[in-house]
């Protein structure tokens, strides 16, 4: 079985084909950085613009490097949402197109639950699993038992960890996208001690008894930090010591939340012979967290996986193997399915007709 993924929930314009033998025949994802950076964060109105630009020449591409037609294809996949409205439309609009002209059965993707699979793509990783997904609209814990069948643990009560990361960094005065921004400069400090005394941040949530986050009171503090730096331009030594001293912070929330979650899954499963914790989301990317968890996972004695950094952040290939999942389970959606904005994984084979 092939399937051509297309991805356009936020900014990137992605598109994928993957076979149900876990092959990525092509993942082509283009990024639209340039448009967005003089602004400091994605621009809705650009975004769904350069999506409509590219949509065409990007599936083309992921064609030809897959060396497919589209009569090779069993089906097409593409995120439905949530994310940016326009942009979703776009991606689920060319979706559709393609569906009907070729007489393919059409896979409404939810963006969550692509992330939440991917695992099984890159690492074959079997149900149930703890997953922590965190990423620039999304932080949650979940446990994945089955395609569709999700037990939230625990999400955040405000800001998600990616953006959290990326206005901390705006506030550094560092270039957008923040984080991966963030994570260089922190690499940089050398005295990781007294960076820790001269910036103390604050571990929202640490010590409570469920497995919620929040993030809004370490942007603050972070962003206190900054305005109380001498005045004049930011000086790099100043900005890599805030920086290692946030994502030590982020850490140190993580590990407690985290830990609460294994818990948490352990004693739902408490014979489990494969336990596995899963991060996925793009701010699996960042090594310090990546790091961190497999420490905490070793701890727990419970096996780690995480994608390669390539599919961590938003692509075709993940939405791809998200409508292999759910097409071999027989689900196929009507071509008057509509796009939607806020889509959370407990509603997730709810299918809303466009008025």
């Amino acid at each position: 079985m092939k399937i051509l993924g297309i991805e356009t929930s936020c900014d990137e314009t992605a598109a994928a084909i993957v076979d149900s033998d876990k092959n990525i025949l092509s993942n082509i994802v283009l990024t639209q950085l340039k448009d967005h950076s003089v602004f400091g964060g994605v621009v809705p109105e650009i975004a769904a613009r350069a999506h409509l630009d590219h949509m065409d020449k990007v599936v083309e591409a992921a064609m030809k490097d897959a060396g497919c037609d589209f009569a090779d294809l069993d089906a097409i996949a593409a995120t439905c949402g949530p994310g940016l409205i326009g942009g979703v439309m776009i991606g689920m609009m060319t979706a559709k197109a393609i569906a009907a002209t070729h007489q393919l059965p059409f896979i409404a993707v939810n963006h969550l639950e692509a992330h939440a699979l991917t695992p099984r793509l890159t690492d074959n990783a079997p149900f149930p699993y703890l997953l922590l997904l965190a990423s620039g609209g999304h932080t949650q814990l979940l446990i994945v038992e089955d395609v569709g069948q999700y037990t939230l643990l625990g999400g955040t009560l405000d800001d998600a960890l990616g953006e959290c990361f990326d206005k901390s960094a705006k506030a550094m005065g560092l270039p957008f996208p923040g984080g991966p921004h963030l994570e260089k400069i922190a690499q940089s400090c050398t005295d990781h001690d007294a960076a820790l005394a001269r910036f103390p941040l604050p571990t929202p949530m640490k010590g409570r008894k469920n497995c919620d986050f929040s993030f809004s009171g370490l942007k603050t503090a972070a962003r206190t930090h900054v305005q109380n730096l001498p005045e004049g331009a930011l000086k790099e030594d100043d900005i890599a010591a805030l920086a290692y001293s946030f994502e030590t912070a982020v850490c140190n929330v993580l590990t407690d939340r985290c830990s609460r979650a294994i818990d948490a899954y352990k004693q739902r499963y408490p014979q489990l012979e494969t336990a596995s914790f899963v991060v996925a989301g793009g701010v699996a990317a960042n090594t310090a967290i990546r790091n961190t968890l497999m420490s905490l996972a070793e701890n727990h004695k419970i096996s780690f996986r995480v994608p390669p950094v390539s599919l961590c952040s938003d692509n075709g290939a993940m939405i791809a193997w998200a409508g292999i999942e759910n097409y071999a389970r027989g689900k196929e959606d009507p071509l008057n399915i509509a796009a939607r904005p806020r889509w959370p994984l407990e509603e997730l084979h709810k299918t809303t007709a466009a008025s």
